[in-house]
């Protein structure tokens, strides 16, 4: 048998924090040219993405030259004001592609991010348009949502522990194995308010829009 020692412990410590950071880099870069492409097809200048978003236009320009990584709740304003699926931001085209996923623990997507960490189980699928997330709440953590455009629809499992979801001003208490379904056009948020990590699924599923009226066929037709 192999001892492990403290010093072995400390080896790994800095193995896996090496790698966050390795991963946090690359997840900063993919959501700028993601923002930047996107941005792009739909012709739109900063300052109207700033109006369609309601982030700023310098917050928006630091993203895009990856200069600055949005927090998940930020991150949720872009997408929902750009009108495309949140996962589009943080999933490779490799794992979209996939049928079998594997999901480790999610990471954060941002360094100033303490709350939420969020990784794609199965990335939007434009044939039955939904996505699925994996999300962790950390202990004592929040983080409140923007509503999301009219239509779509939130399916929240909660996986392990205790959740607090607030819809448009109420909350509701979910436990493990618990599960809810509710219309993510209103402000809702996120809370552990227990000393232990929470764990859901969100299946979000969004509305399919008239021909010539949906952004999102840019991103189907043109994939990043």
């Amino acid at each position: 048998m192999t001892a492990f020692s403290i010093g072995n412990a400390g080896t790994i410590v800095r193995h896996r924090e090496t790698r966050a950071r390795i991963l946090m880099k690359d997840m900063t870069q993919q959501i700028a040219n993601t923002l930047k492409a996107t941005r792009a097809r739909y012709g739109w200048s900063l300052s109207l993405t700033a109006a369609k978003t309601g982030v700023s236009k310098a917050m928006l320009g630091q993203i895009e030259r990856g200069e600055s990584s949005p927090t998940v709740a930020l991150l949720w304003k872009i997408a929902s004001g750009m009108n495309i699926p949140f996962s589009v931001f943080i999933s490779s085209p490799e794992l979209q592609e996939d049928v079998l996923h594997r999901t480790g623990i999610p990471a954060p997507i941002s360094s100033s991010e303490t709350a939420m960490r969020v990784t794609p189980l199965f990335p939007f699928d434009a044939t039955l348009g939904f996505e699925v997330l994996v999300v962790e709440v950390v202990a004592g953590g929040f983080s409140a949502s923007s509503p999301h455009e009219r239509g779509v629809i939130e399916h929240v499992i909660v996986v392990s522990g205790e959740l607090e979801l607030d819809i448009d001003g109420v909350w509701h208490r979910l436990s493990s194995g618990d599960a809810i379904r509710f219309a993510a056009d209103c402000p809702h948020a996120y809370r552990n308010s227990t000393a232990e990590l929470v764990r859901f699924h969100n299946l979000i599923h969004y509305p399919e829009l008239p021909a010539g009226d949906n952004p999102r066929e840019l991103i189907q037709k043109n994939s990043i």
